[in-house]
């Protein structure tokens, strides 16, 4: 594999043979070409995934935002609303069944449900919408909530996150969405997002949730006012936790989307994107699995990114409302996704929140 001439040959060679990288190593690699880069990251895919080296997954599922109402106003989220402004909502019961109806009739298998820090629903408000849709739907997981999100429920319902969670398996929670991580940095939390949690807490919601027995996926949200320093330290506590726990089924990461939010930041681009998936691939060496973002890059720089370590193309998504609310929403259907994948030279087979397939 051709590579820039003053580039580290031992690094390159350790890099093929699977071994874990460095901080400094990462940032090496970062000034690599791009498709240097990504040929690298489509090499640690392989062998991370061996029994599946021309396979590439997807899911059938939906978001849900259950409300809009959010008290801790992040500057990057365009979605937001408070309890004064007209157009926010709670949805009812026979709102959310007429989501799950229509998931269901596509073949639907899980829903992400969030929603905004709502600062009145009380427990028994959510232990009713869970077991409510498990006992309705129990062919749908529950992929819910974010450590923010459970973070604020610890507060106002005035218990530890540990039996918050507890509460919440009991009542049906199948498995926790990675959403909220942005950076896992606080000097950049502190800038973008004051009223949210910290990185440790979003860390030590993952904690106990994998102690719990549940699954969860990892995120970042780059490309706004941290550094590229951040960005490495944001995989590195990553992979940190996933050393302890193995919780993590699978990586997600996206590019800041400006329209409409309240952070000044200049976006980067697509090939930036690309980057820091190889990167996050290449560095990530105990997560499984990494999901290509098209809902924030397009179909496109989706199927592109199959071949800089992603070996996920995410969900059919039936409905979007957070990143849309920002400006940028793409949609495709199930024969779009598997079309794209047969394109980029893959199989496609739908997967479970666990990876399983089941096609």
């Amino acid at each position: 594999m051709p590579v820039a001439t003053d580039f580290d040959e031992a690094l390159l060679d350790r890099v093929l043979a699977g071994e874990r990288i460095s901080q400094e190593d990462a940032r090496a690699l970062y000034t690599l070409p791009l498709n240097e880069l990504g040929a690298i990251a489509d090499a640690r895919r392989n062998l991370a995934t061996p029994d599946r080296e021309r396979i590439v997954t997807y899911i059938i599922d939906r978001n849900i935002n259950y409300t809009n109402v959010c008290n801790v106003y992040c500057k990057f989220c365009a979605f937001y609303r408070t309890e004064k402004d007209d157009d926010h909502y709670v949805l009812s019961l026979d709102q959310l069944d007429a989501k799950l109806d229509e998931l269901t009739a596509i073949g639907g298998i899980q829903i992400l449900l969030q929603g905004g820090h709502h600062p009145k629903l009380d427990l028994d408000w959510y232990l009713t919408m869970l077991r409510h849709i498990r006992e309705k739907y129990p062919h749908i997981n529950i992929h819910g909530f974010s450590p923010p999100e459970f973070c604020h429920f610890a507060e106002v319902f005035g218990m530890p996150v540990r039996e918050v969670l507890q509460k919440f398996i009991e009542a049906g929670l199948g498995s926790v969405p990675g959403g909220g991580g942005e950076i896992l940095v606080d000097r950049v939390r502190d800038r973008i997002a004051p009223l949210k949690c910290k990185s440790d807490q979003w860390l030590g919601v993952m904690r106990e949730a994998h102690a719990l027995g549940l699954r969860s996926s990892a995120t970042m949200m780059f490309g706004h006012v941290e550094t590229i320093d951040d960005r490495i330290e944001h995989l590195q506590r990553l992979r940190d936790l996933q050393d302890e726990t193995g919780g993590f089924t699978a990586f997600i990461c996206w590019t800041f989307q400006p329209e409409h939010t309240k952070l000044r930041a200049e976006p980067v681009g697509s090939s930036e994107y690309l980057r820091m998936q190889a990167l996050s691939r290449i560095f990530l060496n105990n997560i499984e699995n990494v999901q290509s973002s098209w809902v924030t890059q397009g179909p496109r720089i989706g199927q592109i990114a199959l071949k800089y370590g992603a070996n996920d193309f995410g969900s059919v998504m039936m409905e979007e409302n957070v990143v849309s609310s920002a400006g940028t929403s793409f949609r495709l259907q199930k024969e779009d996704i598997e079309r794209l994948i047969r394109q980029a030279g893959y199989e496609p087979h739908r997967r479970n929140n666990w990876y399983q397939l089941v096609d």
